[in-house]
């Protein structure tokens, strides 16, 4: 299980407390809501940054704030970092999946800022726009100086036809550019709605007049575009970068530029960042700007917004489609409450089962088959280990945990449910032999979680309350014999059921239980929901010897 939190004299009870350590929109804040205590840092102040951590649960950072194994290392209550933003070159991705923090970002929120940055870009290095608006101030008119060329006929070639590369493609076609773009994930059909006709790196490099890139840095695009790609372009072409530093060679750039075999070039990132000296400034037909590619009012609301609600998420313990380190591909938002569901059956099934299988099968069946549901796996393991292992359980380590464990997951589709519409079943064979199943739907018009199935027994039970199962004779009195234990100690329950199954004549199985929220408002000291099962589960299991199994 879960360490508790330890509380400080200067953090609220029951409060995770958001660290932001940049400087985001005030939407940002009004987007995470009461439930959280905002605190404040300056992130690109390593000192500042490693001591606010340890106090953190989440931290909310723009491009300035290294969040590498140290800072990660120094958050021992991280549960998820926000990157207001797209790029994530300055968060250590692997450090933070080996901790199970969980990374999100906003990878769409600056997608229309930058492409049109791109466009700003391309008719900057076209017609020398800052260039003579820094000679005109100066007092120099010069038109003749600054002749540039037209972008009507001319090639432009897209180095990645992703989301902002497509934005720049369709913001470009009634410039009259032939659109090219070189993208070896890309499908056909998709370039071709986009007016984009896909060729080889080699084709684009020769025949592109323009020449942009909007690629993310990794190890097979840094250098992309370097000395080679550099001497097989045509000759004249102009290149603008907006995407990410060290994609393009600045120092190849440079030498290519200063030799006249490109005419001009546009430069918005660099390789390292803040960059206020490079020999690329020295150059009359370069245009460069400071990283402004998310700059602008509304990406940077977009953004922190969007990564606000995905911390509000992470921090409730909810999945996260958004999640970069969570690997499950495009997740259909009508399997969120199924997600949370599947765990808390999974949980159920490792308390019932006192142990863990080596394979858990989660079938589903009913309209939810009809949906991707391969998500559910991941779900399933998160909620089997979190009863059972120190240190919390993550959407991002519980597929390491459970490698470990050496316990697996999978999801099939089974028959439809004669009684429920969707069903969600995990059944897994203990070591013993004994096979354990939980089943589990939802129900009423606000999707509330039902247990309809433990170890072949019909049940109908709220999984909101805490519950307790007991194996026992079937024979008549079994409700007073619990009845009468129950009275003379003095314990309050809430549920009392007695089920029966085909496969196990002889046998009934008896669930007791009571409201999860804890203790009883007028006394707010007394004993909770669990104290009140697990002595009743004591009482019982001492005077009739009944097999009990705790539900949490």
């Amino acid at each position: 299980m879960e360490k508790p939190v330890e509380e400080s004299a200067d953090r609220p009870v029951g409060k995770p407390v958001v660290l932001i350590a940049e400087e985001l929109s005030p939407a940002t804040v009004e987007a995470l809501g009461p439930d959280f205590e905002v605190r404040h840092c300056a992130g690109a102040d390593r000192a500042e940054l490693l001591a606010a951590l340890p106090a953190a649960d989440a931290v909310l950072v723009r491009s300035a704030t290294r969040m590498d194994a140290e800072a990660i290392a120094a958050g021992t209550r991280l549960k998820v970092i926000g990157r207001a933003g797209v790029g994530l070159d300055n968060v250590d991705v692997t450090a933070a999946s080996r901790a199970g923090v969980m990374v999100v970002n906003a990878p769409t929120s600056n997608i229309v800022s930058a492409a049109e940055l791109t466009v700003g870009l391309l008719l900057a290095v076209a017609r020398n726009i800052p260039q003579a608006d820094a000679a005109l101030k100066d007092g120099h008119w010069q038109r003749s100086r600054f002749t540039g060329v037209e972008l009507s006929g001319k090639t432009l070639g897209i180095v990645g036809l992703g989301r902002i590369g497509t934005l720049v493609a369709r913001r470009m076609a009634p410039f009259g550019m032939k659109l090219i773009a070189h993208d070896p994930y890309v499908r056909p059909g998709y370039a071709e709605a986009a007016g984009v006709r896909v060729v080889e790196l080699d084709e684009l490099l020769a025949t592109s007049d323009f020449l942009t890139v909007h690629l993310p840095k990794t190890s097979e695009t840094a250098g992309l575009i370097g000395f080679e790609a550099l001497h097989r372009v045509k000759p004249g072409v102009r290149i603008v970068n907006a995407a990410r530093g060290g994609i393009v060679d600045e120092a190849e750039l440079y030498a290519a530029l200063k030799e006249g075999r490109i005419a001009g070039a546009a430069v918005d990132v660099f390789s390292s960042e803040p960059c206020t000296d490079s020999p690329l400034f020295e150059l009359d037909n370069v245009v460069v700007t400071p990283h402004l590619g998310a700059g602008t009012e509304e990406a940077q609301e977009r953004a922190g917004v969007s990564v606000a609600a995905s911390v509000r998420r992470a921090l409730s313990g909810r999945f996260v489609p958004e999640a970069v380190n969570v690997r499950t591909g495009t997740v259909d938002e009508d399997l969120d409450p199924w997600l949370t569901l599947t765990e808390r059956l999974s949980g159920l099934f490792t308390a019932t089962a006192g142990g863990l299988p080596e394979r858990l099968r989660v079938t589903v069946s009913g309209e939810i088959a009809r949906h991707d549901t391969a998500v559910l796996a991941l779900s399933a393991l998160k909620g089997a280990l979190g009863g059972v292992v120190e240190g919390g359980i993550s959407y991002v380590n519980a597929p390491l945990i459970a490698q470990e464990r050496g316990l697996h997951a999978e999801v099939t589709t089974g028959p439809d449910s004669p009684v429920h519409r969707s069903l969600v079943a995990i059944e897994g064979t203990l070591a013993s032999g004994e096979r354990v199943s939980v089943s589990g739907t939802l129900s009423g018009p606000r999707s509330g979680e039902r247990l309809v199935e433990v170890c072949g027994f019909e049940v109908d039970l709220s999984l909101a309350a805490d519950l307790a199962f007991f194996r026992a004779p079937d024979r008549a009195g079994v409700i007073a014999e619990v009845g009468e234990v129950l009275g003379r100690a003095g314990i309050p329950i809430e549920t009392l059921q007695v089920a029966r199954s085909a496969a196990a004549s002889g046998e009934v199985l008896v669930v007791v239980g009571r409201s999860a929220r804890g203790q009883s408002p007028r006394d707010p000291g007394g004993p909770s929901a669990q104290d009140h099962l697990d002595d009743a589960a004591a009482r019982i299991d001492a005077t009739r010897n009944w097999s009990v199994e705790r539900s949490r």
